[in-house]
């Protein structure tokens, strides 16, 4: 019985705290603000050439707030959180890769 006591008291000592209920609301006020962020982006005559890119690693930042926090992955194991987010990264540098390519042969350079 004593046994038992001990193993609960090292599996929750392990545990994570569960987030406090602001800490959310700080969460959605950060993916607002890279929202507006995306949407400035966007706007910008400037940015032009390099918008896919930025847009990229704004959405993928806004995935991963997202998997971590509302999905409660940051308070799992590291590994769920590494299935999203890694194959995530493999696809945007893919996907970088061929818009280079294809941008590079439509231009003829």
């Amino acid at each position: 019985m004593q046994t038992d006591v001990a193993g609960t008291a090292k599996a929750r000592a392990k545990e994570r705290a569960h987030p406090h209920p602001m800490e959310y609301v700080k969460v959605a006020i950060v993916l607002a603000i890279i929202t507006g962020a995306e949407v400035a982006v966007y706007y910008q005559e400037a940015l032009r050439s390099v918008l896919v890119p930025i847009l990229l690693i704004l959405s993928a930042s806004k995935f991963s707030l997202v998997a971590m926090f509302y999905m409660h992955l940051k308070f799992d194991s590291r590994l769920f959180s590494a299935l999203f987010t890694g194959p995530l990264a493999l696809i945007i540098a893919v996907l970088v890769a061929l818009l280079a390519l294809f941008h590079r042969v439509l231009l003829g350079v």
